[in-house]
């Protein structure tokens, strides 16, 4: 549901909730998702205030970042991660495509815009290989050879950054349908 400031998105959500686990679905089948953690919980608060919070139980309603932490933790061993993976906020992802842009002989001052470049591609879910075929200038080159550099970095870390969050969960129901 797409609308805008209080259009009564939440309260359309919360009641489809509610019929729902009220017509036999189990709450752990159901699956909501939005933007912010405040938007998730008003909406937890809603269907609990709907139905009794025991009717309630295995219900996830999260944001799109919280629901894909959540299936690489029970998922992730399909495409290499172990579980207790760290995740990147932005200021590590700065530090580490810092440090690896010079052990590459890259300048640093290009980071930020890597890192915009990086997180543009992982929403398009496209990896460094397909991002190195893709580059067709010099700078989109080093931006996808650093991109590769940080991937390997972060696996190794058994790390992830936020936008992996939403790029992996994809790519494990790509590879894998019966998840």
């Amino acid at each position: 549901v797409l609308a805008g400031a209080g259009s009564g998105k939440t309260g359309v959500i919360t009641r489809k909730i509610a019929w729902l686990i009220e017509r036999g679905y189990a709450p752990a089948q159901i699956y909501a998702v939005t933007f912010t953690n405040k938007a998730a919980r008003e909406m937890r608060q809603r269907v609990t205030r709907l139905l009794d919070s025991k009717a309630t139980r295995g219900l996830c309603i999260s944001t799109f970042h919280s629901l894909g932490q959540r299936i690489l933790l029970r998922e992730g061993h399909r495409l290499g991660y172990r579980r207790g993976f760290s995740i990147l906020d932005a200021r590590d992802v700065e530090n580490c495509l810092d440090s690896l842009a010079q052990r590459i002989d890259q300048e640093s001052d290009y980071i930020r815009q890597s890192m915009y470049q990086i997180s543009r591609w992982k929403s398009d879910f496209v990896d460094p290989q397909s991002a190195q075929a893709l580059a067709e200038d010099v700078l989109t080159q080093a931006q996808a050879r650093l991109y590769h550099e940080y991937q390997q970095h972060l696996r190794a870390c058994n790390s992830m950054d936020f936008d992996d969050l939403i790029m992996l969960p994809v790519l494990l129901f790509r590879e894998y349908p019966e998840v």
